[in-house]
């Protein structure tokens, strides 16, 4: 385990954040939980500020380093989206100046509400651009910057979530999360593994964006050869981080999910639950169904739904054709 970061990490970050987020409620659906044989608990994160999980860790950064006096008279980050939005709002809190280096793709609503929050939005053709960027701005004098997942203070922020999670739900089976760079679901693989030490920590991850599994499989770090073309953006980093990565390695299990099933669960999820959330969390629908082909009926679970921002364009894609006539089942 990578000793940077442990769970009392997790527990100081929820000290620190608590009473700056949301708690926000768990969701299921009757039907569901009939067609699929098990009870699937879903954490409504995408009610979160800003929309999404990324808030957390993103709070537990600057409010670390404001107990210490030690903020920084300006922030910079790299983000498709959700972290934009999230350093965005944290150094708006803070009364930081803030900017923020993403891809000409991104999402127009992410985009609109990182600069709502009042942070400068610098758009560059590739991820790898954007990543560079970003790099050299953050040698200014007194500048900060906060990546989106790989950093201990994020994944101890990130981790706040199951841990919220499990206060709500009680004892769960196991736990199911998105992987991008796997700043949320490493943080849940330490929570889940203090808390509850015998249920399965699973993640999920776009087939035309599986740098995660390609890693896992290989025993390092690869990165994808080049921009992700998946509607679960918010998944769509170029690879993990040497922080991430030994957490992810003791996984449960991390599934690749197709298109066509991301935007299938991305529209029963939203029929069922009435929620507005993203393609990257409810592709992790994929996953349960898939673990719970392999395990005796009557398990509990948890899908983490950590956000939900879409614009229309997005939508479009995700109802270009009708799932709702297909019903879900093991």
């Amino acid at each position: 385990m990578d000793d940077m970061i442990s769970f009392s990490d997790i527990v100081d970050a929820r000290k620190r954040i608590d009473k700056k987020i949301h708690q926000t409620p768990i969701y299921e659906s009757s039907l569901l939980n009939q067609w699929l044989g098990s009870r699937i608990i879903f954490k409504a994160e995408c009610l979160q500020h800003t929309g999404a999980f990324k808030v957390r860790g993103a709070l537990n950064v600057l409010a670390r380093l404001a107990e210490n006096n030690q903020l920084p008279n300006k922030i910079v980050a790299n983000s498709s989206g959700n972290h934009a939005q999230a350093v965005a709002y944290a150094a708006n809190l803070y009364g930081i100046p803030a900017k923020i280096f993403s891809t000409q793709n991104v999402s127009a609503v992410k985009a609109a509400a990182t600069q709502f929050y009042g942070a400068q939005l610098a758009l560059f053709e590739t991820r790898i651009e954007a990543d560079n960027a970003v790099q050299e701005a953050a040698k200014e004098p007194d500048t900060l910057w906060i990546p989106p997942f790989n950093h201990p203070d994020i994944i101890a922020g990130q981790g706040t979530l199951a841990l919220d999670t499990f206060e709500q739900t009680g004892k769960v089976d196991a736990v199911f999360a998105p992987c991008g760079g796997g700043g949320l679901l490493s943080g849940t693989l330490l929570t889940t593994r203090a808390v509850f030490p015998h249920a399965k920590v699973i993640g999920a991850e776009p087939l035309n964006a599986n740098d995660a599994a390609q890693s896992l499989r290989l025993g390092k770090i690869v990165s994808l050869d080049g921009p992700a073309n998946t509607l679960a953006d918010g998944a769509a980093t170029p690879s993990v981080g040497e922080h991430t990565f030994p957490i992810l390695q003791q996984l449960d299990a991390l599934y690749e999910v197709s298109e066509q099933h991301i935007a299938y669960w991305t529209q029963w999820l939203q029929h069922l639950l009435k929620l507005h959330m993203e393609p990257t969390c409810a592709m992790t629908m994929q996953a349960v169904v898939e673990w719970l082909r392999t395990v005796p009926k009557n398990q509990t679970v948890v899908v983490l739904l950590s956000g939900g921002n879409i614009d229309q364009q997005k939508m479009a894609q995700i109802w270009s054709i009708d799932y709702l006539a297909q019903l879900p089942a093991i």
